[in-house]
């Protein structure tokens, strides 16, 4: 079967099918390889020549915009996962909290994986139900032989473009929304004054937003900073912060994407060795987990660029998904607490198998 993504904007009723149409994607092995290129891209959270930056040349697609998504109507509701943790995660935690009382980290990420036995499950028909369930954000399905078939709704972006220049985003710290809080929608409403953030998940969006800022100085001179405000996805909470900024005429984006990502959200401080950490301390492989996708200058007068980061997502087999999600930890995190929060953020791709 041919290569192909599908993806739809927030708040958009329509999506965009992206086929190629000879050969197989391209595999980089560096963001800076995406210089000067266009097509669509699907990254991992490290590229590897097992798990490479997968990409769709432009020359080689054909691209169409959709309309008339189906799919649900509405939540059926769904089942959670109310176990404990699992002997895999207690050992990972402990592993990872021990590193960060040792003063050699200020933050790392522990993500971990569920497996789902699910029957044969249609992969488009799942795609539809995430645009209607999950407006607000990102949603992408994308299937190719190296990386298998992932699909995603994901509130994280990682880098788009706008008419005056780019924008990317620090956002962590999590909350669930329950009871009342479900109707909140935007930081303007007054039911935003009952979500009282903690200093654990303040302190963790600071350190995000201070390392994008950081990377942003050495390809710009105008970044403006707004936030950090409360924003929604599904029916979590997060800390967010929004910068924009115009990107000097000789720096290519694939060398920004190459200092951006991972970002503190999903790697740590400080990141390469974070990121050597995680790699040698996680239980399994993230693959395309925490990594990051979309359309790279695929069209100009619509897409242009917009790269999200690969979160709330799910790699689809014949009968089974696997869920990935992780979380940031600090000294001071508990491990139940940080459970709890991949639990909830697996929520979002398991609603969709339970309805």
């Amino acid at each position: 079967m041919s290569s192909f993504a599908f993806y739809r904007f927030p708040h958009e009723e329509s999506y965009t099918r992206v086929v190629l149409t000879e050969g197989e994607p391209e595999e980089l092995l560096s963001p800076e390889l995406l210089n000067g290129r266009s097509g669509f891209v699907m990254a991992p959270f490290v590229p590897s020549p097992e798990c490479p930056i997968l990409l769709f040349p432009k020359e080689r697609c054909t691209i169409n915009r959709e309309t008339g998504n189906k799919g649900i109507k509405g939540s059926k509701g769904s089942k959670g996962s109310s176990s404990d943790p699992s002997p895999a995660y207690v050992r990972a935690f402990s592993r990872f909290h021990e590193a960060l009382h040792t003063g050699h980290f200020s933050k790392l990420v522990l993500a971990r994986f569920e497996e789902v036995k699910t029957g044969k499950l249609s992969p488009e028909h799942l795609f539809e139900d995430a645009c209607q369930l999950y407006p607000r954000m990102f949603v992408a399905l994308v299937s190719t032989p190296r990386s298998g078939t992932w699909l995603m709704a994901t509130p994280e972006v990682l880098l788009r473009s706008e008419p005056r220049g780019y924008r990317t985003m620090a956002l962590a710290g999590t909350m669930k929304l329950e009871g009342s809080l479900l109707n909140f929608d935007n930081p303007s409403q007054e039911l935003v004054q009952q979500i009282r953030w903690s200093q654990k998940n303040i302190q963790e969006q600071r350190y995000v937003a201070s390392y994008i800022k950081e990377c942003l100085k050495n390809f710009s001179d105008d970044v403006v900073e707004d936030g950090p405000y409360t924003t929604r996805a599904a029916n979590l909470v997060h800390l967010r912060s929004d910068f924009r900024f115009t990107l000097h005429q000789e720096k290519g984006i694939g060398s920004l994407l190459a200092v951006l990502h991972p970002t503190p959200a999903v790697c740590g401080l400080p990141k390469q060795a974070a990121q050597t950490f995680i790699l040698e301390n996680e239980d399994s492989s993230r693959r395309y987990y925490s990594g990051f996708c979309g359309p790279l200058s695929l069209t100009s007068e619509q897409d242009g660029t917009a790269l999200y980061v690969s979160l709330r997502c799910m790699e689809i087999a014949a009968d089974t998904c696997r869920l990935y999600a992780g979380g940031g930890l600090l000294r001071d995190s508990i491990e139940r607490q940080e459970w709890e929060e991949t639990e909830a953020k697996m929520q979002t791709m398991r609603s969709l198998i339970n309805l």
